[in-house]
C-alpha cells in the first residue's frame, strides 16, 4: 500500500525538491501540499495523509503551534520534522508536542527515506547529526529534574535514593548491602527521610513518592 505524504513548509523550493526526492522512491506518493502550518488540520482532515513532514520555522502558524493543534485534533497521522534548526531545546520540545522524528534539510535522498520507512514502521527517527545532541539535552534535563526536587523536598541526593528503594519494597538490610552502608545509617537515613516529610509510614511514603512524580506505578 502506497504511503500518502503531506508537505508542509514556506518556502516553495523545499517543498520541490522533497517531492521530487519522494517521486524516486516506491511506495510514497505526495497527497497535498501547504506552506503555512495554519493549513495543516484543514489539509490533514481532508487528505488523510499517513505522514506529515513539517516544517518548523514559518511565516504564520509555527509548525509547533500546528503540531500542538494536529495532536489536540486527534488525527493518528504521523509527523517527521523537517527543519534546519538544530538547538537542542527546540528539538527536545518538537519530539514532546508530538513529532515522530526530526530531519534536518540538508538530509541525503537516503537518510529521508530511511526516517520515511521509520516512521512508516511505527518506529521514531532522529537525524544522525543531532541524536548526540538529544540524548545529551534529555540527560541534562533528568539531572536538572533530579536537582529540582532534591531542592524542594529538602532531600539529598542519598536520601532520594533511599527513599525511592524504600517505597519499592526494599528491608534495610537489602538497601545496605545494595549501596554498600551499614544498616545503622541506613536507618538514620529512613528516619530523617520521614521527619522532613512528616510521613510516618511506608504506605504515606510510597503515596507520597508517586504523587511527586519520584517513582511511577509500574516501578
Amino acid at each position: 500500500m502506497t504511503c500518502r505524504l503531506l508537505l508542509v513548509d514556506d518556502h516553495s523550493l523545499i517543498r520541490a525538491g522533497v517531492r521530487a526526492l519522494v517521486a524516486d522512491i516506491a511506495g510514497y506518493t505526495v497527497v497535498g501540499e501547504a506552506d503555512d502550518g495554519g493549513q495543516l488540520n484543514a489539509l490533514v482532515a481532508q487528505l488523510q495523509p499517513d505522514i506529515v513532514l513539517l516544517d518548523i520555522s514559518m511565516r504564520s502558524t509555527s509548525g509547533l503551534d500546528a503540531l500542538t493543534q494536529l495532536r489536540a485534533s486527534g488525527h493518528p497521522c504521523k509527523v517527521l520534522i523537517l527543519s534546519m534548526h538544530t538547538d537542542p531545546e527546540l528539538i527536545m520540545r518538537a519530539l514532546e508536542c508530538g513529532a515522530h522524528g526530526y530531519l534536518l534539510k540538508d538530509t541525503s535522498a537516503v537518510e529521508l527515506e530511511q526516517a520515511l520507512s521509520a516512521l512508516r514502521g511505527d518506529e521514531r527517527y532522529l537525524s544522525p547529526a543531532i541524536a548526540h545532541t538529544v540524548i545529551n539535552q534529555a540527560l541534562l534535563r533528568a539531572q536538572n529534574s533530579r536537582q529540582s526536587i532534591n531542592d524542594r523536598l529538602n532531600l539529598t541526593a542519598r536520601q532520594l535514593e533511599i527513599l525511592r528503594l524504600i517505597v519499592r519494597g526494599k528491608s534495610t538490610r537489602e538497601i545496605a548491602g545494595g549501596l554498600g552502608l551499614s544498616i545503622k545509617t541506613v536507618e538514620t537515613h529512613r528516619s530523617q527521610i520521614m521527619k522532613r516529610l512528616q510521613i510516618y509510614d511506608v504506605a504515606g511514603l510510597v503515596l507520597f513518592a508517586v504523587r511527586e512524580k519520584i517513582i511511577s506505578l509500574d516501578d
